[in-house]
């Protein structure tokens, strides 16, 4: 119960790793604000956490928008009185050549990965230095290493990596703490749904999806409530690698 009379606004909660942090979370004592903007999704997000005995608030929203954003920061406060943690799961994944890239893509993937998370934890950092709560952006090991096909979301990731780092300096002088996971692959819909281009050489593609299997949500999950734990008080500026030693080299 590290989280135990605990608010946690969570993006990206109607569905995979959001889903699975979410759970996560509720399952220690946190009460959750699940934001996404899949309705559907963030209702049976809500049902998994209820049956399980936790409780969940949803807020629907498209956070790559900083007026929603803030609105959804503030119907969390309004709801909750309070927020401990902003886990920033939400994210876009598309694959392509270089050369194929539209100008929708590229917004769509900034726009969620690098501008929603900004925008949250713009609205959200002056309750969090009330409360000395903590942020945990997810990163991937994709902004940590060049990935073949995936320049769009790797460069989006990066972002987060050096925008998790920049907050942290910016806030070394408070009890906020702000930290990053880099996961590898997760067994997801978004990564089932991704589709590399017909003439991929794979042999490009090897070194940033590594020699094991891909993670699971809930794996992923239990190292994004560590971090965002009392247990993880040392962690501040920190990208904690969660890939299957992707990156160990």
């Amino acid at each position: 119960m590290r989280f135990e009379n605990r608010v946690a606004v969570v993006t990206g909660a109607a569905s995979g790793l959001g889903r699975a942090v979410a759970q996560r979370l509720a399952s220690e004592g946190a009460t959750i604000f699940g934001v996404d903007v899949n309705a559907e999704g963030l209702e049976e997000t809500a049902t998994l956490v209820r049956e399980a005995g936790g409780t969940m608030h949803h807020y629907v929203a498209n956070i790559s928008d900083r007026m929603e954003s803030h609105g959804a920061i503030a119907q969390a406060m309004d709801t909750c009185g309070r927020i401990d943690v902003l886990v920033n799961v939400a994210g876009v994944l598309r694959a392509g050549h270089v050369t194929d890239v539209t100008e929708e893509t590229w917004n769509l993937v900034f726009g969620v990965n690098v501008a929603g998370t900004f925008w949250m934890c713009q609205a959200a950092i002056p309750h969090l230095l009330e409360s000395h709560g903590n942020i945990v952006n997810v990163a991937s090991n994709a902004g940590l290493m060049g990935t073949a096909y995936t320049t769009v979301y790797a460069s989006s990731k990066a972002a987060v990596v050096n925008m998790t780092r920049s907050l942290a300096m910016e806030f070394i002088r408070t009890p906020l703490r702000i930290n990053a996971v880099a996961p590898g692959g997760i067994n997801t819909a978004m990564a089932q749904a991704t589709f590399f281009p017909e003439d991929t050489n794979w042999k490009l593609v090897a070194p940033s999806m590594g020699f094991r299997s891909l993670s699971e949500p809930e794996e992923i999950a239990a190292v994004i409530a560590f971090v965002a734990s009392p247990d993880a008080k040392a962690l501040h500026g920190a990208i904690v690698s969660a890939d299957e030693g992707i990156t160990a080299s």
